[in-house]
């Protein structure tokens, strides 16, 4: 039975971080940052070009294939006031494909900046996309929490809502930058792969990779796999509470393709994860299996992977492998006839947390009391100090562009 994290104390995960360690622009050949390395408890620093000589013939790398989306729109009312409106997820419809190419209207579930001066009325914007004057309307209904549904409507059918964000929008950078967005970061903030639009924040640990370092890792015999998690602007929403318990664990979308699966199971049920956002993906791909094998009619709701579900496992649980739980989501997808399996998870991977799948990760330096350093914690058994005193004391830079590890569990 895995301990209960819930009572860690978050200021027991603090850290002087100055500003001056936070990168503020990246580097301008995104390779050439630098990389720790942590091994067999150990401390030491390459280059991340280096990094395929670390990992070996056949072992199986998994990455975030996600794009970040332009989901910053904002309108200027007629008294002048500037209102925000950051587009989060998709409402209706809910699926972010089918979202991107509705032509005249989108909902999504919203933060809303300078609420306080928009009182209902619609906003309006004027704007030229495919060399037509494009009005864009925005419209506010009810909260849903801290956010609230806005309903786009925009007045040409040959326009998608993918084609407003482009125009429109602007890239949201993330907020400890503490500048404006600039036209460099619609290349510099995202990876070189990233393919599916839905996040309004970069999965970071990829921003390294080039094509020479793929090309390297392909040349060496390294398999490679991608996975989609949309990341959230939750991944930036510090723990205010005083235990982690009274933390609420934001909800991310996740897709995975069924051959993507097949080649975990081929691994062993073992890969090196690229950034937090694809170990949690792998390691919610686990629970859900566990559910499967304890609940074989599990309906698709039960299948997402709920903040404390993997501290909460029932003893007949006990001993369930990897490959024993990515088999029982593959016979779920061929039951149902799936080629990806599309749903969410929420998990917190936090010191008591068991890793199932994740050998090895890929990962940034990231702030002081996050979810992120409490997921770093539980992989190293609580050595984070030592990597992270080592990366202050080495100039190693922080952040969303700073420099990169390459964490590997003790053998």
């Amino acid at each position: 039975m895995t301990q209960d994290p819930k009572h860690i104390k978050i200021q027991d995960f603090s850290y002087d971080l100055p500003d001056g360690r936070i990168a503020k622009f990246p580097l301008k050949e995104r390779d050439r940052s630098k990389l720790l390395l942590y091994m067999n408890g150990e401390v030491k620093e390459d280059i991340f070009t280096s990094l395929p000589k670390y990992i070996n013939q056949g072992e199986l790398m998994v990455f975030n294939n996600t794009k970040v989306i332009q989901a910053r729109l904002h309108f200027r009312k007629e008294t002048g006031a500037l209102i925000e409106v950051f587009c989060l997820e998709p409402i209706e419809p809910a699926d972010y494909a089918m979202n991107f190419q509705q032509t005249e209207h989108a909902a999504w579930l919203c933060l809303v900046g300078n609420l306080k001066k928009w009182k209902g009325e619609a906003l309006k914007r004027e704007m030229i996309v495919k060399g037509r004057l494009i009005t864009l309307t925005a419209e506010r209904q009810q909260a849903v929490g801290t956010s609230h549904w806005v309903d786009f409507r925009w007045n040409n059918r040959k326009v998608t809502f993918a084609d407003i964000l482009e125009v429109f929008g602007e890239l949201p950078i993330p907020p400890y930058l503490n500048r404006e967005t600039q036209e460099s970061d619609k290349v510099t903030y995202q990876t070189v792969y990233s393919k599916i639009k839905g996040s309004v924040a970069a999965p970071t640990a990829g921003l390294h990779f080039t094509q020479r370092v793929l090309d390297a890792l392909r040349d060496k015999g390294v398999d490679m796999e991608e996975l989609t998690l949309h990341v959230g602007a939750g991944t930036f929403k510090p723990v205010k509470s005083e235990e982690i318990a009274g933390h609420e664990m934001h909800t991310e979308w996740i897709s995975v393709r069924k051959d993507t699966i097949e080649s975990l199971i081929r691994h062993g049920g073992k890969a090196i994860a690229v950034g937090t956002t694809s170990v949690r993906t792998l390691e919610s791909l686990y629970h859900m299996g566990v559910t499967l094998i304890l609940h074989p009619d599990a309906t698709d709701e039960q299948l997402k992977v709920k903040q404390w579900q993997p501290y909460e496992l029932p003893a007949e649980a006990a001993g369930i492998s990897s490959v024993d739980a990515l088999n029982a989501l593959l016979a779920y997808m061929n039951r149902h006839e799936l080629d990806t399996l599309h749903s969410s998870t929420q998990i917190i991977i936090a010191p008591g947390y068991t890793y199932q799948i994740v050998k090895a990760m890929v990962t940034n330096f990231h702030q002081p009391q996050s979810t992120l350093l409490l997921l770093v914690s539980a992989f190293v058994h609580g050595d984070w100090r030592k990597i992270y005193d080592y990366a202050l004391s080495h100039q190693f830079r922080f952040l969303s562009y700073g420099d990169s590890s390459f964490l590997m569990q003790n053998e």
